[in-house]
């Protein structure tokens, strides 16, 4: 299931099945329990976006001090989980994936995994997701009796109901990693005290993961990327990544300039090799720039690798420059140095907390234009935003990056 159908059952279904649940909530309130006195087991739901869940990271570490190991768990769609496995955070057989693909196998695997949050008796769950309504009946449908999200108090974002008994108001001058992290603090908060909360954001969201391959997936790696140059031996690589999801198509760098910028660094560094990176589905389109470019030393990496393995081939290389998407987080779980360009979103709440993060923002009047208050769409036909970002500056901001590296 692409993500433009996704928006569109979860606005035109999910407001109805948010309203219903709303009057259900309120007609049988009376006849629930108390909440224990101390949570037992927290629900994190976090269905899409593997980059946002890298982010998480602090909320997942406290959650983890909260309740222990053993009792956290994450509601995640299947295609998504596989940053949760290799964060190791939460014990695998804790995450909860619904299979995707129709909307008949979504809502089948959606029911079974709420049966298991019952029957494993979770009494907090909190919605990670800022303003999506099918998360927020998923947190009101776990049976928690504790639930944390975000609620749109004056209409300022979109209409989800009232499932919550923990309601926060969306703050756009925090950072996502202090969001989500705040989140889960509030459930020492008392449910009718929110949305004020007393704590400053300092030191939140900055818990860090680091991946690291094994020896034998480096080799493996390295054989590959020796095989696809020519079989030479890569010691200096630069990894393109042209494509960012359909999520948010406005966030992409104009292509051919990942082609010019190829040229650029090649011409510089006589052994230096670039290649591009992305899905079995932009292989071809990535072959084509990869033939722009010219050269015997510019690598068609895209469908080439697993996640894991494009994760390994982070950490062999010097840089990376992606548009604002996922690998711009999973590379920070590499400690790999990365250049990130930013248009329709702020990087001052979207970008990775990390010191090898080197983001790249024209910062145009316009821009940022989509947020959690408008569904994070945009009216934009023409995103100037990035656009106005040149080869030069991307390219010079590699030079600067590769030039730390030497020291």
């Amino acid at each position: 299931m692409n993500v433009a159908t996704m928006r569109k059952i979860d606005r035109w279904l999910g407001v109805p099945v948010c309203a219903a649940l709303t009057l259900i909530r309120r007609l049988t309130d009376w006849t629930r329990k108390s909440p224990p006195a101390k949570v037992g087991k927290i629900l994190l739901v976090k269905l899409a976006e593997q980059g946002s869940t890298v982010l998480a990271a602090g909320a997942i570490e406290r959650a983890v001090k909260m309740v222990g190991r053993q009792n956290v768990y994450f509601l995640v769609f299947q295609e998504n989980r596989f940053i949760l496995d290799v964060m190791d955070m939460i014990s695998p057989a804790n995450v909860l994936a619904i299979p995707t693909g129709g909307l008949r196998t979504v809502a089948r695997g959606a029911i079974a995994k709420l049966r298991e949050a019952r029957r494993l008796g979770i009494d907090a769950a909190i919605d990670l997701e800022f303003f999506a309504r099918s998360s927020a009946a998923l947190t009101y449908l776990s049976g928690a009796s504790r639930r944390v999200g975000y609620h749109s108090y004056f209409g300022e974002a979109s209409y989800r109901g009232d499932l919550m008994t923990h309601r926060l108001s969306f703050n756009s001058q925090l950072h996502a990693a202090e969001a989500f992290e705040t989140m889960v603090a509030a459930l020492d908060q008392p449910g009718q005290s929110l949305p004020t909360f007393p704590i400053t954001p300092d030191g939140l969201g900055r818990k860090s993961v680091t991946f690291a391959p094994s020896a034998q997936e480096s080799a493996e790696v390295r054989q590959l990327l020796a095989r696809l140059a020519g079989r030479r031996d890569v010691k200096s690589l630069v990894l393109l990544n042209p494509n960012c999801s359909d999520l948010l198509p406005l966030r992409s760098w104009p292509k051919q300039r990942y082609a010019d910028l190829a040229q650029k660094l090649l011409a510089a560094h006589p052994k230096m090799f670039v290649a591009f990176t992305g899905a079995p589905n932009e292989a071809a389109a990535a072959a084509e720039l990869a033939a722009a470019v010219g050269s015997d030393r510019v690598i068609n990496l895209a469908g080439q690798t697993t996640l894991r393995q494009l994760l390994v081939a982070y950490t062999l290389a010097d840089v990376l420059v992606t548009n604002d998407s996922g690998p711009a987080h999973f590379a920070s779980l590499a400690n790999l140095d990365v250049v990130v360009l930013f248009g329709p979103e702020s990087p001052r709440l979207f970008a990775a907390r990390t010191d090898r993060t080197h983001v790249l923002y024209s910062h145009i009047v316009c821009s940022p234009c989509v947020n959690a208050f408008n569904d994070r769409q945009s009216a934009c036909q023409n995103n100037l935003c990035m656009q106005n970002i040149s080869v030069e500056e991307v390219f010079q901001a590699v030079e600067k990056v590769c030039q730390e590296r030497r020291k």
